[in-house]
């Protein structure tokens, strides 16, 4: 699932020795004040493929420059320390004066060698030496920050976050800009991988151009829908609504969204299921005389009006007769939001559960619990928002957890956080009334630091009380075990002790609060998620677990299945079904799982040139319900493109644009390998092994969003939208361009069996109705991506092209003004460009382009 190849570190610099004061002598937090206010910090992606030093593999080097100012108070104060963020591990770390160690997770330190000193004016350079790859400026985590002895902490100002009043999103100014290719954009000659330049990107967005919209611009494109002929159908008179089998609380919403008064025009819904026989589908025929909606069920008739409101919105409230005839063919269509890593307000995920419904998506995953964060409220259990929503500097950890990815000491700010109660509830209700299933994830075993360290704090306080029995009721560790291991995320402490009951009653703790809540919203819970993955080593030298690991052969790697089977039998006593990541549940005994079908619920996070086939066809031919959550796919937290201003993780994919989200297709995986490349950036086969057994499809698609490298709400928005409008699209129905599955074919790069011509005329058809969707999402308040234009140079003229049609470009030449662009201009030197928003308040990252020497 999310991460999953880097681990990030947090360093903390010791002991800084005071030079001779040439300053007055000041209060000694003053001191500390000021020096985090003018110390210089500078971080500098060197070269993803160095030599590297003896005994480590595979690295890359990164440097941190400090400067330290020219004055310094006189009594520097003691103990000084500075803390910051990066995203590798780091075997090795140079410098003249600095001794390096690893703390734990983020959390590193460096310390003084014996006799060193700082000097007024000097300058440090440190090396840092991770193992993997820095490809992306987003990798750099703000907040760095100053301790010392009896002193609060202070960030240093150099390291703060600010954001870019154009673009509505967060800039580190203290990462320096990435401009050697050469250096900076593979690791090795094996990878193809070049950035996309604005040169590149006009190049394919000049193969992909598409006029812009006309017709029937409903997103995801209906199965049947055919403008007719006559009198428009007048929306500004207002309509007059009746409803026949179903509340008008069930489509509430979707009727706010058309927008329309109590008026004349007769708007009639009704709920027949003999005569519209799928779910959640519908019949919408609007004519001058009026328009009537027949639906299987609630959500059917919100679709109908969904697509009556886009269309409408499109032809300014008059719109052209339509007859629409549509349905989905997946069942669950859904959107993944990681609030564990770095929070995200009940305000935005409200604002995306009505962006969800404006586009058919209908389950929302919640991911509420992570090693950086727990953010739900469980009121027999308060230490676990208290102290697991918090990160701020005690080291401890009594008050608060670690300062992971860059959150600062002071415990404020956007990143932390939970959602109350009444919060959850409030979401689940907005949800249900948008016929949206919201599915709560806790990650466990593994991934579950957060809460372990808030259940140890609440063990402390009631041991304190005398209540060894109470304090050891929730202890989620064994405090013999001597186990040693590393998390893909350099944790040693975040896995559950899955041998002993407090852990099982801890789960049963949380899954029955949270049921609770949904029964307070009017939706009772279905799925609970348990994430389930990337289990690092432990319990090993556990005594809890000695007959367990006994019981199992003597391997301890079968304990996470045997937790898994054992929290689904618990969760289907309940009447509940189990979700989890595909390794995780892929290492289960299939006779040890509900045989009951649609109970078990598998999310596929394999790469599609690696893991996706195996898991997705194993799990599938198990009668599991699957559900695509491949990086290649949906991995929103991925860049857009290969390039160093694109922000996310890139483990899985060095970009995932909307063109390659809209050409997937989901039921012929391998012969997606016609169409993506792998990581390196090959056209490589796929095989299909294991082959997929008859009478098996996928459940559907699920978007996801990790939020690492996201701190803030416009981030959640740019890096979703409008890629969520691909996925959607794709969700409600397959590609037409699939070939038809054939057990045991496998596709090469560009397989002709794929309709590439077919791919290309449906995604201008799609990037025209995108267009017209724009000011849809700006009235809902979404601040989606405004891709920066393609530009060449050529003949001495300006040309540049966008990904969407219709996009608005600006340019400027040599620091001139801000000129719109209208057409190939000539220029006679560099220029900058960047394209706007359709409501024109927002811009893209400004490019440059030089003319061609």
């Amino acid at each position: 699932m999310g991460m999953r190849a880097a681990g990030w570190i947090t360093m903390a610099i010791a002991a800084l020795a005071a030079p001779q004061a040439v300053v007055a002598q000041v209060p000694s937090q003053a001191s500390l004040d000021r020096l985090a206010d003018t110390l210089g910090y500078r971080l500098t992606m060197v070269d993803n493929g160095p030599t590297c030093p003896a005994g480590i593999e595979g690295c890359f080097l990164t440097t941190i420059t400090l400067t330290v100012p020219e004055t310094l108070p006189a009594d520097v104060p003691k103990g000084l320390a500075l803390y910051f963020s990066f995203v590798n591990r780091l075997p090795l770390v140079e410098s003249d004066i600095f001794t390096h160690r690893l703390i734990n997770g983020d959390v590193q330190q460096l310390t003084l060698k014996p006799g060193a000193t700082l000097r007024p004016g000097s300058t440090h350079e440190i090396k840092l030496w991770g193992v993997g790859s820095n490809f992306s400026k987003a990798f750099g985590m703000p907040n760095a920050y100053l301790v010392a002895d009896g002193l609060e902490p202070r960030t240093i100002a150099a390291t703060r976050a600010v954001i870019d009043p154009d673009t509505g999103l967060e800039t580190l100014p203290f990462v320096a800009p990435m401009t050697d290719e050469a250096k900076l954009a593979t690791k090795s000659d094996a990878d193809k991988t070049r950035w996309l330049t604005v040169e590149r990107a006009f190049a394919v967005q000049a193969d992909r151009l598409a006029p812009e919209a006309k017709g029937v611009v409903i997103l995801p494109k209906p199965a049947k829908a055919a403008q007719g002929k006559g009198k428009p159908v007048d929306l500004t008179r207002g309509v007059a609504l009746t409803l026949n089998g179903v509340e008008r609380s069930a489509v509430a919403p979707a009727l706010a969204a058309l927008g329309a008064p109590e008026g004349a025009l007769p708007l009639a819904i009704r709920i027949d299921p003999a005569a519209v026989a799928k779910p959640e589908g519908y019949v919408l025929d609007a004519k001058a005389s009026g328009i009537a909606i027949t639906a299987h069920d609630a959500a059917g008739a919100s679709h109908a009006l969904r697509s009556l409101a886009q269309q409408a919105a499109f032809e300014k409230g008059r719109l052209t007769p339509l007859r629409v005839e549509d349905a989905p063919e997946y069942g669950f269509r859904g959107l993944h939001i990681d609030l564990g890593r770095n929070f995200h307000s009940r305000d935005e995920i409200l604002k995306l559960v009505e962006a969800m419904a404006a586009y058919k998506l209908n389950k929302l995953h919640l991911h509420l619990a992570e090693d950086e964060g727990w953010r739900i409220e469980i009121p027999a259990l308060p230490e676990l928002a208290e102290i697991g929503s918090k990160r701020c500097h005690d080291p401890s950890e009594q008050t608060c957890i670690l300062p992971q990815l860059g959150a600062g000491p002071d415990g404020t700010g956007g990143v932390n956080g939970y959602l109350t109660a009444a919060d959850y509830v409030a979401i689940v209700r907005a949800a249900t009334v948008r016929q949206i299933e919201v599915i709560p994830s806790i990650d466990m075993p593994g991934h579950s630091r957060a809460a372990i360290k808030a259940m140890e704090v609440r063990h402390a306080r009631l041991t304190a009380a005398g209540k060894k029995a109470e304090a050891d009721a929730y202890r989620l560790i064994d405090p013999a075990d001597t186990t040693e291991y590393r998390s893909i995320q350099n944790y040693s402490d975040n896995t559950l002790n899955v041998c002993i009951p407090a852990t099982y009653r801890f789960v049963d703790t949380v899954v029955d609060a949270l049921a609770a809540m949904h029964k307070q919203a009017g939706a009772p819970l279905k799925t609970f998620h348990l994430g389930a993955d990337e289990t690092a080593g432990a319990w090993i030298k556990s005594p809890a677990c000695k007959a367990m690991i006994a019981e199992n052969g003597g391997d301890a790697g079968k304990l996470t299945p045997r937790f898994i089977e054992r929290v689904t039998a618990s969760l289907a006593a309940k009447g509940l079904r189990t979700g989890g990541w595909s390794d995780g549940m892929g290492h289960t005994e299939t006779a040890a799982m509900p045989k009951a079908p649609h109970m078990v619920q598998t999310n596929i996070w394999g790469v599609l040139h690696t893991g996706a086939i195996r898991e997705g066809h194993d799990q599938l031919n198990r009668g599991w319900d699957v559900v695509l959550s491949i990086p290649d796919l949906g991995y929103f937290d991925m860049p857009y493109a290969p390039h160093p201003d694109e922000g996310g993780y890139d483990w899985a994919s060095r970009g995932v644009d909307p063109y390659q989200v809209y050409g997937f297709m989901p039921d012929n995986l391998p012969a997606n390998a016609a169409t993506i490349r792998n990581i390196h950036a090959e056209g490589k086969a796929i095989e299909d092994k294991p082959v997929l057994a008859p009478g098996h499809r996928v459940a559907g698609l699920q978007a996801q969003l990790w939020s690492e490298t996201i701190r803030t709400d416009a981030q959640v928005d740019y890096m979703l939208f409008p890629r969520l409008l691909a996925l959607a699209e794709r969700a409600w129905a397959p590609a037409p361009w699939t070939p038809v599955y054939q057990a045991g074919a496998s596709y090469e790069w560009g397989d002709r069996r794929v309709d590439a011509a077919k791919l290309k005329t449906g995604w201008q058809d799609f990037a025209g109705r995108v267009t017209a969707q724009l000011p849809m999402l700006e009235k809902i308040g979404v601040a989606y991506r405004v891709a920066p234009p393609g530009v060449r140079i050529a003949n001495g003229k300006l040309e540049a092209n966008s990904m969407f049609p219709g996009t608005a470009i600006e340019y400027r030449v040599e620091g001139g003004a801000w000129t719109r662009y209208a057409g190939p201009v000539a220029v006679g030197g560099a220029a900058e460009l960047r394209s706007r928003s359709a409501d024109g308040k927002r811009a893209s990252r400004t490019v440059r382009v030089e003319p061609a020497r």
